[in-house]
């Protein structure tokens, strides 16, 4: 349905067109170094044609032809392309200082959302003080391991509700969606977002998903800007309807937060009371408006990418039937039967570790990052990067790249042991699913708790098999393309209770 609205609105691209011509400037300056290589762009339309329904795949095709740093026009927007591990170490590292803005998609700066977003905002003042915010007072160790309670609460009653599927398959990305949202909500305002047994909280769960699947969809405006303000495919419309009602969510909690003495709250207190504490404070740069962003950000990051990677970690473990076996096995010696999983326990799963390792490299939940942008003119590799070009990272590209992984498109955890110490958390450029430098995720340390402790009591809690006699050859690992990088056929699996060895 998409394509076929962009081909019916291609008659009205051209009605443009003159406007465009008009306002293209030329690239370049007075430096001597080249700009990257790339393929011969289209009038008017760039490169647009070239990136498909799946730009990660394409994108890293014509790297093997351009190189590993490459330019593209996409539409109006001259754009950098980065796919080799060394040359993103240059780009988020050596050159953070000069890469750090943000190209902005057009619908998130409805409601102002890009002025006080984490996310969005410019490296400018107030980004630093919420960037400083988040590690110092969110999510340091003594605040994870104060909500540490929530989460294993939460994680036992998706357990609960598998159960009490009695025998139906489980349709992993909804349960784990739903429970995502609980986690996070749970951690930062101490209440259920979803309740698994009624619909009372059915609208906010709707809101979420949809949310999501709207921001999964290309949108003209941003690579036409000039058509930003008609707005032709309703993206800012729809995206302010979302915007708006999360707000009015969040601006309840807090009149009813507020309305609670501290005492009341007890010795537990939730994120959402650390943010307001601060806000109290004298000459605090922290306010209403920036705590409701950031709620809106931690849960629109969180709760997709999360329930987007659990589920690829589950097909790719019953895709191969022997690593689902042996995780289990981890588990059971490790822990055993006799208590369930926590979250201090993962340290000595090695091989949970591994699999989560591996299907971040496979299938990193958003494969091109968030789009840096220069901000001022650079060089990269001894290519000339102009200011206000945009930059992506083609980390898909770099899972696997056949010159830095050995049999890249086999889902093997073993890579990842006996003395193997690459990791996620961006100080190995081989595997940056979270980004790294001053732009990598802030919320990577709840993620990986989230993520882990999930995937651990799953496994623990049941056997798992595929249903209608399906084998797990059979399993569509086919991925789409979106706000995150998901299964095109959503996987639904049986799930029968351990049983003890």
């Amino acid at each position: 349905m998409e394509v076929l609205t962009q081909c019916l609105l291609c008659s009205v691209f051209f009605i443009a067109l003159a406007m465009l011509f008009r306002t293209v400037t030329k690239r370049g300056s007075s430096s001597e170094l080249p700009l990257p290589p790339g393929p011969r762009p289209l009038p008017v339309l760039g490169n647009i044609l070239e990136l498909g329904q799946n730009p990660h795949r394409s994108l890293a095709h014509l790297a093997r032809t351009y190189g590993p740093v490459m330019s593209l026009k996409l539409g109006s927007i001259h754009t950098v392309v980065v796919s080799s591990p060394s040359i993103a170490k240059i780009v988020l590292k050596t050159k953070e200082h000069s890469i750090s803005d943000r190209h902005v998609p057009d619908a998130v700066k409805i409601l102002g959302h890009q002025e006080v977003s984490i996310v969005w905002l410019p490296p400018n003042q107030s980004w630093r003080y919420l960037r400083t915010l988040v590690k110092t007072h969110l999510f340091n160790k003594q605040s994870l391991e104060a909500t540490q309670i929530l989460r294993r609460k939460k994680v036992e009653e998706l357990v609960a509700y598998i159960r009490g599927e009695n025998g139906e398959a489980v349709h992993i990305a909804r349960a784990a969606f739903s429970t995502v949202l609980n986690l996070i909500s749970t951690t930062f305002l101490s209440i259920d977002m979803v309740d698994f047994k009624s619909n009372s909280a059915q609208e906010l769960k709707d809101l979420m998903w949809g949310l999501m699947k709207e921001a999964g969809r290309s949108n003209l405006s941003d690579f036409f800007p000039l058509l930003a303000p008609i707005d032709l495919q309703g993206r800012r419309r729809r995206f302010s309807v979302y915007f708006k009602k999360l707000y009015d969510f969040f601006d309840q909690m807090i009149e009813n937060r507020l309305s609670i003495t501290t005492e009341d709250r007890g010795k537990n207190p939730d994120i959402l009371d650390v943010l307001l504490q601060l806000c109290r404070e004298v000459n605090s740069k922290l306010n209403r408006r920036k705590i409701k962003s950031l709620l809106l950000d931690f849960f629109l990051a969180g709760s997709e990418t999360t329930a987007t990677t659990l589920e690829w970690a589950m097909a790719e473990l019953l895709h191969r039937p022997e690593l689902m076996m042996r995780a289990r096995d981890e588990i059971t010696t490790v822990i055993g039967f006799e208590r369930k999983v926590e979250e201090s326990d993962i340290s000595r799963l090695v091989f949970l570790q591994a699999v989560l390792k591996e299907t971040l490299r496979l299938h990193p939940p958003v494969p091109l990052l968030l789009p840096h942008k220069a901000e001022v003119n650079t060089e990269i590799n001894g290519y000339r990067v102009p200011k206000n070009n945009q930059v992506l990272v083609n980390v898909w590209a770099m899972g696997r790249d056949e010159r830095v992984w050995e049999s890249p498109d086999f889902f093997l955890p073993e890579r990842f042991m006996e003395g193997n110490e690459i990791d996620f958390r961006g100080q190995h450029f081989e595997l940056i699913p979270f980004g790294s430098g001053r732009r990598i995720c802030p919320g990577l340390p709840l993620g990986v708790r989230m993520i882990h402790l999930m995937l651990a009591s799953l496994i623990q809690s049941f056997e798992w098999s595929l249903p209608n006699g399906m084998k797990p050859t059979d399993l569509d690992l086919t991925e789409k393309f979106g706000f995150t990088l998901s299964l095109a056929s959503p996987l639904k699996a049986l799930a029968t209770p351990a049983r003890k060895n």
